[in-house]
């Protein structure tokens, strides 16, 4: 039953993608463009195939990037979201910088990091910190503030302290949401790992496309976007997946 519900899901988005590859080779093929400018799916899996091992290089380095920036980036974004939740007086001279923050696109911050910090791997990790830390914080924060209200008062009529409360009320009924914020994240990661790696460094995947784009190489340009997806969507699978193991009782109310 389940697998007939994925596959129902995921058929309809599949076809739209072979239908655009399929017009996009035609195109190309008939229109006579120049492959340099405009390369052909076909010619696109062929150049990575080709490309793999010095492709695969660039890979592994950006995605460990990314899943130490974003593991550092979601601990610290839960433990800022608990703080302000707990502390109200906190919050409120804190919450409003924090919406203010994301005024400030991230590709404008890279160049302050390496300035700050120098060109080794530490203003690119704070660079993807910083992209995954507001969506964790925001979501959880959001759900510490939703809790049952009768399961509030309940625990209130009982006794129970206001650090029982929070974790064994508050921070469960946040679960959902916080998971949110970290599935957000794990798309965010990647592009964070992208954009640092543009501002400095000698591997990854955008320092590869810098590489690309200096030799005319489009084809090769879209090989490291189609990973970059691909890395994206798996992230978020893997998160997802590990949705349904932690929060066991949401998984069964909605099935």
């Amino acid at each position: 039953m389940r697998k007939s519900r994925w596959f129902q899901a995921g058929w309809p988005p599949l076809v739209v993608v072979i239908l655009l590859l399929l017009v996009w080779q035609l195109a190309v093929t008939w229109g006579g463009t120049a492959s340099w400018l405009l390369p052909s799916p076909f010619k696109i899996l062929r150049d990575g195939t080709t490309d793999m091992p010095r492709v695969w290089i660039h890979t592994w380095a950006t995605l460990k990037l990314m899943l130490l920036g974003f593991g550092v980036g979601s601990a610290i974004g839960l433990m800022v979201a608990c703080v302000l939740h707990r502390m109200p007086f906190v919050k409120a001279g804190f919450y409003p910088l924090l919406i203010l923050s994301q005024n400030v696109p991230v590709i404008a911050i890279g160049p302050l990091l390496v300035i700050l910090l120098g060109f080794g791997i530490l203003p690119k990790l704070v660079l993807i910190s910083l992209v995954c830390f507001f969506p964790v914080t925001m979501s959880t924060l959001d759900g510490l503030t939703q809790t049952d209200r009768s399961m509030l008062s309940y625990m209130h009529m009982i006794g129970a302290s206001s650090r029982q409360i929070f974790y064994k009320l508050e921070l469960p009924h946040a679960l959902p949401f916080l998971f949110t914020g970290l599935k957000i994240s794990a798309t965010y990661s990647v592009m964070g790992a992208v954009i640092a790696e543009w501002l400095g460094g000698n591997v990854g995947l955008g320092y590869y496309m810098i590489l690309q784009k200096s030799a005319f190489r489009a084809d090769r340009e879209f090989v490291a976007i189609g990973i970059i997806v691909i890395l994206s969507l798996l992230f978020f699978w893997c998160i997802a997946g590990l949705e349904k193991l932690v929060i066991r009782w949401q998984t069964k109310r909605s099935s």
